[in-house]
């Protein structure tokens, strides 16, 4: 059993990694930093040693390396399961924010995830089986303050997986949208969360790995998860 990961270097993308690592799942990994991801794959192959873990940086934001990473992908193995998860947030306002923010938050936050997809489906649906994860976000379902460009590329995700669900069922291919609440990952820099006020990447993690393992014939279209006391 193969899964790609996506954003796999840090935050949510390692922590699902970890989980599926340790239930013996096979990985194939990118991140853009490429000394973080294969520091991370250098810890989690000797955690896990019995388990396959290859990965290759690409800059998923790039229309062509989002290709050539499924390419690549497809080298080793066909996918049982995609996790689109990289993306990256860039606060603004739709009054006042860079002209060219809008361009690079849909670039990373939408369109690395339709490039790789469309690579990939085509063996997933001569397979007849798989599962498709977007990390989405909280901002993918309602707006807030200085959301702009981001909410906005967010919501084109939600829209993308939604529309992946209506064309895969036929197929036999899950697809599963997730919308994290605020989790603890490095663009929260020294965030001081010892009173639990927002998720950890490893609760995404579990949620992600619990879908996976559902019969054939249920599919989880959602998962919603915020921290306990609501939204920031």
């Amino acid at each position: 059993m193969y899964v790609v990961i996506t954003g796999a270097s840090r935050g949510i993308g390692k922590s699902i990694a970890e989980i599926f690592a340790s239930n013996g799942y096979n990985l194939l990994l990118t991140s853009r930093n490429e000394f973080q991801l294969y520091k991370t794959v250098e810890a989690l192959q000797t955690q896990f040693s019995p388990v396959v873990i290859k990965a290759k940086p690409f800059d998923l934001s790039d229309k062509i390396q989002a290709k050539e990473f499924g390419s690549w992908c497809l080298q080793t193995a066909v996918p049982d399961i995609l996790i689109n998860n990289a993306g990256a947030f860039e606060p603004g306002e739709i009054q006042n924010e860079p002209d060219e923010l809008l361009e690079s938050q849909l670039q990373i936050n939408l369109e690395g995830s339709y490039h790789l997809t469309r690579v990939l489906l085509h063996k997933m649906i001569e397979n007849k089986k798989g599962h498709i994860f977007n990390v989405c976000s909280i901002a993918g379902l309602k707006a807030y303050k200085k959301g702009g460009a981001y909410s906005i590329s967010k919501f084109a995700l939600h829209g993308f997986s939604k529309n992946l669900r209506e064309e895969l069922k036929e197929h036999h291919i899950k697809v599963t949208t997730v919308f994290p609440g605020a989790v603890l990952t490095d663009s929260w820099g020294d965030f001081d969360n010892s009173s639990n006020r927002i998720l950890e990447p490893n609760d995404v993690a579990k949620m992600i790995f619990a879908a996976s393992q559902l019969s054939v014939g249920a599919c989880v279209e959602d998962i919603v998860i915020r921290p306990q006391l609501g939204d920031l």
